[in-house]
């Protein structure tokens, strides 16, 4: 019983980090490459729509992650 659970939670962590790394990707920056061809950057904008989705659906991510990998910890203790 306690190998299924453990199991599953090994699953699910690697799916959370699968679309964590998905969330990271997806995340784009205009000052990148603009700041090293000397361009950009000097211009204060906030977060809208889908960047602002995928900066909060990131941090949700990292929480999960976090609480999965103790939870796994102590069951496999």
């Amino acid at each position: 019983m306690n190998t299924n659970i453990s199991n599953i939670l090994l699953i699910a962590q690697v799916i959370i980090c699968v679309l964590l790394v998905i969330s990271i990707m997806l995340q784009n920056r205009a000052e990148g490459l603009g700041k090293m061809f000397g361009g950009g950057g000097e211009i204060f904008r906030t977060k809208r729509g889908l960047e602002k989705f995928l900066y909060y659906f990131t941090i949700v991510l990292i929480g999960l992650l976090v609480v999965m990998s103790l939870i796994l910890l102590k069951v496999s203790a």
